[in-house]
């Protein structure tokens, strides 16, 4: 009940400064009650735009399904508005869906905008919707002051433009983004907003960022290089310049960088490494990359750990097993993988011997691919065991539209999801003829004795891994 008051007060509490409302997507009541940290991510897209709007003299409000607890609430925060903008990615398509409908109900004579990964992968999906009135493909950057202008001026789908490079970027308006739900939800999660909470993976507030946009590789899980065009790296100097900017303002604890793929580019690497540490106050940080550049880099990896404070490490290593590696076409082997463990195990053994904190894996891992055998997957909790300071990110293999995998699952009939249901959800089944009781019971421990047969050293037991199921 109090939290049904909240989020009513909430929606009481905004003044309507426009007729166009930006309606940001995700799982009812994230900003209410969210299960956990990472629900509480804001849409860097939502603010790049929003901030260009702004910029350019087109003022919006702002709405999320993420302060609602319920349908209901969200109908009074629609009342009364000409236009919605929406970012749809696969996994919030749901929720777009009815939330269109729900506008064009409200407001008949509204226009529905809409763009977004979705909108780039699935175009046909979008397309088969009436409420969405408009459709961008691609980036939207150059071409939503006019289509927000002028709509009218558009075909319903059409191919989007966005920038040469990230440098033409302005700064994101932290400000334009959703605020959570009373000072309650704020207290429990430390929330200094309009930066965000803390995760675990370093201290609050967090300033999450992007400085690059696209990762140049072709696993068939993911291929975002395929429907994302290249763009150029946003300038080191701006980088730190926002970070030092965010700090003046509001206070840095510590940065996420939300790069599909950090660790590429070495010249822009060694810039970094030379510039942050000097012109920052040096914030520990979490960023990605991948265990063949690691290896064909691993001086210039020690390098940004020690120096510039890199303490939690990312890295999609996705399999343990040769044999899935390349059915994923992840471009890795195990020995690159094996390699990136071991030199992870040793600079951290060594910053802890000099009373320093000792680096993290952030470790994804995917189980339940199509084909994966049983000794495929326990190869892969063998791999994990080798790791002496890791967080577990599990997660059952989703085939989303937009990687070859994905197409090929839901061109063959083969796919549990849909439009109806695209979802992140950590324990659904996403792909029929997958053992699923399987995989359940090898992260409850069930297996543990037979992975333990193919290890030397002594090692952990299943509490690595329980509970480590997480959104795909």
């Amino acid at each position: 009940m109090e939290v049904c008051i909240l989020a009513t007060l909430f929606s009481r509490q905004k003044k309507k400064q426009s007729n166009i409302l930006w309606l940001d997507l995700g799982d009812l009541g994230d900003l209410v009650h969210p299960g956990g940290p990472h629900e509480q991510w804001q849409d860097h897209g939502l603010g790049l735009l929003r901030t260009i709007l702004h910029q350019n003299g087109i003022l919006t409000d702002i709405a999320s399904t993420r302060a609602v607890t319920s349908w209901e609430q969200l109908a009074t925060q629609l009342q009364g508005y000409d236009m919605l903008i929406m970012n749809v990615r696969s996994y919030t398509f749901p929720v777009a869906l009815k939330s269109a409908r729900l506008f064009k109900q409200i407001n008949p004579t509204g226009l529905v905008l809409t763009g977004g990964m979705h909108a780039t992968v699935a175009p046909d999906e979008m397309e088969a919707i009436e409420a969405f009135d408009k459709i961008c493909m691609g980036p939207g950057e150059n071409v939503i002051v006019d289509l927000v202008r002028d709509p009218a001026s558009f075909p319903r789908l059409f191919a989007g433009e966005g920038a040469k490079s990230m440098g033409e970027w302005p700064m994101i308006d932290r400000e334009l983004w959703p605020q959570p739900v009373g000072w309650r939800m704020k207290r429990k999660w430390k929330w200094r907003w309009p930066m965000e909470p803390e995760c675990g993976w370093g201290p609050g507030p967090v300033a999450t960022i992007l400085t690059s946009r696209v990762c140049p590789w072709q696993c068939v899980f993911c291929n975002e290089s395929s429907y994302i065009a290249n763009m150029g790296r946003k300038p080191v100097d701006q980088v730190i310049d926002e970070l030092n900017f965010l700090d003046r303002k509001y206070g840095v604890g510590s940065v996420v960088i939300h790069d599909s793929m950090f660790f590429q580019n070495p010249t822009w690497l060694k810039e970094w490494l030379e510039k942050y540490p000097r012109k920052t106050k040096g914030w520990t940080y979490w960023a990605a990359g991948r265990s063949d550049t690691v290896r064909q880099w691993p001086d210039l990896f020690e390098a940004l750990v020690k120096e510039t404070n890199w303490r939690t490490i990312s890295i999609g290593f996705e399999s343990g097993s040769d044999r899935i590696l390349k059915l994923l076409n992840k471009e890795v082997t195990e020995e690159d993988n094996f390699f990136t463990i071991d030199l992870v195990n040793r600079i951290g053994d060594e910053l802890e011997a000099q009373g320093e904190t000792p680096p993290i894996f952030w470790s994804n891992i995917m189980l339940g691919i199509p084909g994966e055998s049983r000794e495929d997957a326990f190869k892969t909790m063998r791999m994990m065991k080798r790791m002496k300071r890791v967080m577990p990110s599990i997660a059952f293999y989703a085939p989303y539209p937009g990687s070859a995998l994905g197409y090929q699952l839901i061109a063959e009939g083969k796919s549990l999801m849909s439009k109806d249901n695209y979802h992140r959800f950590p324990g659904d089944e996403k792909v029929k003829g997958i053992d699923y009781q399987f995989f359940r019971d090898l992260l409850a421990g069930k297996y543990d004795d037979e992975i333990n047969k193919g290890l030397s050293d002594s090692v952990r037991g299943a509490e690595l891994y329980e509970g480590a199921l997480v959104k795909a």
